[in-house]
C-alpha cells in the first residue's frame, strides 16, 4: 500500500489536494481511499457527498471516509473507558460526567494512528490518502509513537507485571475500601497492545517507499515559516517529505488593480518556496473563481496537480537519518532544513539521545556503534546536524 499524508496550515486547502489526488489515483486504477482525520472535517464538502466513518463509495476505485474518533475508541479501547469510568463514578461523579472524563485527550489523534494501521494491515486499497488535521497537531500524532514507546519500556511495562502478580492477593480487600475493583488483564493488556501496533505503524511512516509527506502551503509570509518549520520537524520524525504543493496562486490573467500589491508580494513568496524548500519539487495551483466543492471542481484541480503523472509515485527521496564513520569516530547526521544550530537542543540518556527544537522533542534511541559513546560536538553542514561522537573504541 502506498500511503500519503496531506498536512500543512489549517485553511491552506489540504482537503481539497488530498481529494483531487485520490481522484487521479483512483482514475489510473488503483484502489484508493481518502480519509480525513482532522476533527473539523470538510471532506464531505469537497467531494459534496455525505461521508461516514466506515470508507464509503465515492465513485469507481474511490472511497471517502471521515474518522469518528469516539467510535474508534470504543471499539478499541471500550474495556479501558468502562473501567476509567467506574473508578470516577465510586468517586462521586456522575454516569455522564464520568464517561467524558474517561475519554482521554489526545486520544482522536491517537485513533487516528490505529485507523491507518488497521487499513495498511488490511490491505484492501492500494492507496490511503490522509487529510491529516493542522500542522501542529500532525505533527504531535507522528510523534505519538516514540513518546508511547518511552514510557511503555520504561513505567509500563514493569507495572503490569507487578499488577498482574498483586491482584489475586489485593482484589479481596481493595474492593469493599475503594468501592472498585483493580484492572483486570484485559484492561492492562489494552495499553500495551496500543503501544506494539503503534511501534509498528511507525516502521510504516519512516519507510520513504512507502509513505511520503505533501506540504500545502500558501504565498504568504506565516505560511511558509510554519511550513518550514513542519518539514524540519517531520525530519526530525524521520518521516520523508516528497513534495510541496504552492496553493492559491493569483493568476497572471487577473489584471484588476486591486490584486497588484497582492500579486507582487506572492511573487516574492513564490520565489521564497521555491529556494527555502530545494531540492524539493514544487506544485503551483492557481487561485479559482470558485470553491473547490465538487467533483467537477475537483476535476479541474486534479488537471492542474497531476496532468498525466501518477501521484504515487516518489517525487523526492531524501536522507533523513544516517550514521557515518569517518576517521575512527561517529557522525549522526540529521536531515534538518532551515534550523540554526543554536535552536537544537542535545542530550544523551543511556542508549537514547534527545533532540529538541522549540516544543518538539523526540527521543531517539542511539544504533548500537553509538550507545556506548558520547557526543563530542556538532554543527550543521548542508541542512544537516552532524553529531560527532566520541572516538571508537581501540580494540582489546
Amino acid at each position: 500500500m502506498r500511503v500519503i499524508l496531506m498536512t500543512g496550515k489549517g485553511g491552506v486547502g489540504k482537503t481539497s489536494v488530498a481529494a483531487a489526488t485520490g481522484l487521479r489515483c483512483a482514475e489510473l486504477g488503483y484502489k484508493t481511499l481518502v480519509l480525513s482525520t482532522d476533527p473539523a472535517h470538510s471532506l464531505a464538502d469537497s467531494f459534496d457527498q455525505e461521508l461516514e466513518h466506515e470508507p464509503r463509495l465515492v465513485r469507481p476505485n474511490l472511497w471517502g471516509a471521515e474518522l469518528d474518533a469516539l467510535m474508534e475508541l470504543e471499539g478499541n479501547w471500550g474495556a479501558v473507558k468502562r473501567y476509567i469510568t467506574d473508578v470516577l463514578q465510586a468517586r462521586g461523579l456522575d454516569g455522564i460526567e464520568a464517561e467524558e472524563l474517561a475519554i482521554l485527550p489526545g486520544m482522536d489523534e491517537i485513533f487516528s494512528l490505529v485507523r491507518m494501521k488497521r487499513h495498511y494491515d488490511e490491505g484492501e486499497f492500494d492507496v490511503l490518502i490522509i487529510d491529516s488535521a493542522p500542522t501542529g497537531t500532525a505533527l504531535r500524532l507522528l510523534s505519538l509513537p516514540e513518546v508511547a514507546g518511552w514510557y511503555m519500556r520504561r513505567l509500563y511495562k514493569p507495572f503490569q507485571a507487578v499488577s498482574a502478580a498483586l491482584r489475586p492477593l489485593v482484589e479481596p480487600l481493595f474492593r469493599p475500601i475503594a468501592g472498585f475493583s483493580l484492572p483486570t488483564t484485559e484492561v492492562m493488556d489494552a495499553p500495551y497492545e496500543f503501544y506494539e501496533q503503534l511501534e509498528a505503524l511507525e516502521k510504516v511512516l519512516s519507510d520513504p517507499s512507502i509513505t511520503s509527506v505533501r506540504l500545502v502551503t500558501n504565498p504568504e509570509k506565516m505560511v511558509i515559516k510554519e511550513s518550514l518549520r513542519a518539514h524540519a520537524y517531520l525530519s526530525l520524525y524521520n518521516v520523508g517529505t516528497d513534495l510541496v504543493i504552492a496553493n492559491r496562486i493569483i493568476p497572471d490573467s487577473v489584471q484588476d488593480p486591486f490584486f497588484l500589491r497582492w500579486k507582487e508580494q506572492q511573487q516574492k513568496y513564490r520565489q521564497e518556496i521555491h529556494d527555502n524548500f530545494s531540492p524539493l519539487p514544487v506544485k503551483e495551483v492557481p487561485l479559482y473563481s470558485e470553491e473547490m466543492c465538487g467533483l467537477a471542481a475537483l476535476e479541474r484541480l486534479k488537471e492542474v496537480l497531476y496532468a498525466d503523472e501518477d501521484p504515487t509515485q516518489v517525487y523526492y527521496k531524501e536522507t533523513t537519518l544516517r550514521v557515518v564513520q569517518v576517521e575512527g569516530a561517529y557522525s549522526l547526521e540529521i536531515y534538518l532544513p532551515g534550523i540554526p544550530k543554536d535552536k537544537v537542543e542535545l542530550s544523551k540518556t543511556a542508549d537514547e539521545l534527545n533532540i529538541r527544537i522549540g516544543n518538539h522533542r523526540r527521543n531517539l534511541v542511539l544504533p548500537q556503534a553509538l550507545a556506548a559513546l558520547s557526543p563530542s560536538g556538532a554543527k550543521m553542514e548542508d541542512d544537516y546536524l552532524k553529531i560527532r561522537f566520541a572516538s571508537v573504541p581501540a580494540a582489546v
